[in-house]
């Protein structure tokens, strides 16, 4: 049977999220109300259960009629799609997965999908968690390449696992005077924001990853037993920063910023050698710091690969429409446009 909760039963929804092994701060109710904020869509979970399995997805449902390019041509509250919330997640499924409950659960959840006009999802998949196995059942999957995680066994396993040219940038960012501090307070997070901007100007990135003060406020007062500032310090002066989310002995790299004429002194790979030995001596098991850019193996990926030369993880995203018909429709309502590209990878491909 298929349920279906809001942010108005938060804490049923986290009930129900801390009774599965392995769940991760994506789940949470708390961690997508800053990306409600930011303009993401309305969070539900799905919880279905049977005699065999248990499964659990976090989405964010959106109303297609206030995407700029739907905005006038139909009606609101008419369509709407669902997709992961910024980061990872999609179904976890506990317990014995036959065919017969496979088969169950997709049908309550495209039942209740086209019952309430949700047209399609796209669902980013957890790295840690492997869940995109199996899930060719309900979805498209499609592998898009490797993200770094670091094991968090030891500090000396930690130093290891690094390759021998990040033990010497971290070595030279020590010998600097770089020292890593954590905490978390509004203070904190005003110099976050500052650094984030800049950095996010220098690198010319989408409105989308600019975030509002509410934002960070919802993490920082929502999250507060999931989140920590890590910031590196050099003769006084913050030069760099890192938002960090943990839960269930999963941490995760989240936000970074750094003042790009700091770069030399390589702050960001002591910050986050730092981070991983604070996890390893509080219990975490994990530090999971993705991928490159669209799953690609470049400096991003390459930056954090210097982390653990020995990470095994995968990237894998899935596709799925639920009303053929209410696609279609929006798509024609697309192709008028001189500009639009039906050829698109972006999915859905309506809102490419």
């Amino acid at each position: 049977m298929l349920s279906v909760m809001s942010l108005n039963e938060s804490e049923k929804w986290d009930d129900i999220v801390n009774k599965f092994t392995n769940y991760d701060v994506y789940y949470l109710s708390d961690y997508t109300r800053a990306f409600e904020i930011h303009g993401d869509g309305k969070p539900l979970l799905f919880y279905f259960e049977d005699s065999n399995i248990k499964a659990i997805n976090v989405v964010m449902l959106r109303d297609i009629g206030k995407d700029s390019n739907f905005f006038g041509r139909i009606d609101l509250n008419s369509h709407f799609d669902v997709s992961t919330p910024y980061g990872y997640g999609g179904f976890i499924i506990e317990g014995e997965p036959s065919n017969s409950s496979l088969a169950k659960l997709d049908s309550e959840y495209r039942e209740y999908c086209v019952n309430n006009n949700i047209v399609s999802e796209f669902v980013r998949f957890h790295p840690l968690l492997n869940n995109s196995n199996n899930m060719d059942y309900i979805y498209d999957v499609i592998k898009l390449g490797k993200t770094v995680t670091m094991k968090l066994e030891t500090t000396e396993q930690i130093w290891s696992s690094l390759t021998g040219k990040n033990r010497n940038v971290i070595r030279k960012a020590r010998k600097s005077g770089v020292e890593i501090f954590w905490g978390r307070n509004w203070q904190l997070y005003e110099q976050f924001i500052d650094m984030y901007e800049a950095t996010m100007d220098k690198d010319n990135a989408k409105d989308y990853y600019y975030f509002n003060e509410d934002f960070y406020k919802s993490i920082l007062y929502d999250l507060k037993y999931n989140s920590l500032i890590f910031y590196a310090v050099l003769e006084g002066k913050t030069i760099a920063m890192s938002m960090i989310l943990f839960s269930n002995e999963k941490m995760h790299y989240h936000l970074s910023a750094t003042y790009k004429e700091y770069l030399t002194y390589a702050p960001t790979n002591l910050l986050l050698y730092e981070a991983a030995c604070w996890g390893a001596e509080n219990g975490f098991e994990t530090f999971h710091l993705g991928g490159g850019l669209g799953g690609k193996e470049d400096n991003l990926f390459n930056f954090k690969k210097a982390f653990n030369k020995n990470s095994n993880t995968n990237f894998a995203i899935g596709k799925k429409i639920f009303d053929k018909k209410k696609y279609d429709e929006l798509l024609k309502i697309r192709s008028v446009e001189y500009s639009f590209d039906k050829k698109t990878e972006f999915f859905p491909v309506y809102r490419g």
